[in-house]
């Protein structure tokens, strides 16, 4: 968090990643070389085509099919396209201390709450309705419904446009450093997550007890 940028304006929308922050992350590089050991794929070749196919994947511009079938199904192999989605959608798991904080949040203070993240559909439509996301996201603004990545800076303007909450009232938590640098330069106050106890505690610094 930039500090002592407006520290006493009261905060009313929270800005929130997923992967990191609510969940694991859906479909990181630990995951994938996880996926070619369990598979007996070529690591090396899986994650070339997948730094190949990423962008359009997750702007929504390629369907979780066509993804699999450039990745990993590109050639014959002995096990189902579902036997790998079902490996994919296990490698996410709730992070409930940050999740029941952000739903005490919003109920206490009367917050907004919108999603920034970067996911594909398939998964990203999988991980609100098996984690209850909607249950306390008022608005998800996903890289594959906007078609805009971090750190396009265009994502975090659309983000405020959506909102409809001034800059100053706004709070943006990220895992990611370079994410958070951008959302700063554009006025954003971020808290860099590494930890929900420290987490918590910027948050309170800022009036969200």
């Amino acid at each position: 968090m930039r500090p002592g940028r407006g520290a006493g304006t009261p905060v009313k929308t929270l800005f929130l990643d997923i992967g990191g922050v609510l969940l694991t992350d859906g479909w990181n590089r630990d995951s994938r070389r996880r996926a070619a050991q369990a598979f007996g794929l070529d690591w090396a070749e899986m994650e070339e085509r997948h730094g190949l196919t990423v962008d359009p994947y997750e702007a929504g511009k390629l369907s979780l099919e066509e993804y699999l079938s450039r990745v990993v199904f590109h050639q014959p192999r002995p096990f189902t396209r579902g036997q790998f989605w079902r490996f994919m959608t296990g490698e996410s798991q709730p992070l409930p201390e940050m999740t029941d904080l952000m739903r005490g949040l919003k109920a206490r203070h009367g917050l907004k709450i919108a999603v920034v993240s970067n996911e594909a559909r398939e998964l990203n439509a999988y991980r609100i309705r098996k984690f209850k996301l909607e249950g306390f996201v008022d608005i998800f603004i996903s890289s594959c419904f906007v078609r805009l990545r971090k750190p396009d800076m265009e994502i975090y303007r659309m983000a405020l446009d959506i909102a409809q909450t001034p800059v100053r009232q706004i709070v943006y938590i990220e895992n990611t450093a370079m994410f958070v640098q951008i959302a700063q330069g554009m006025g954003i106050r971020s808290i860099l997550h590494t930890d929900p106890g420290l987490t918590r505690a910027q948050l309170a610094g800022l009036g969200l007890e």
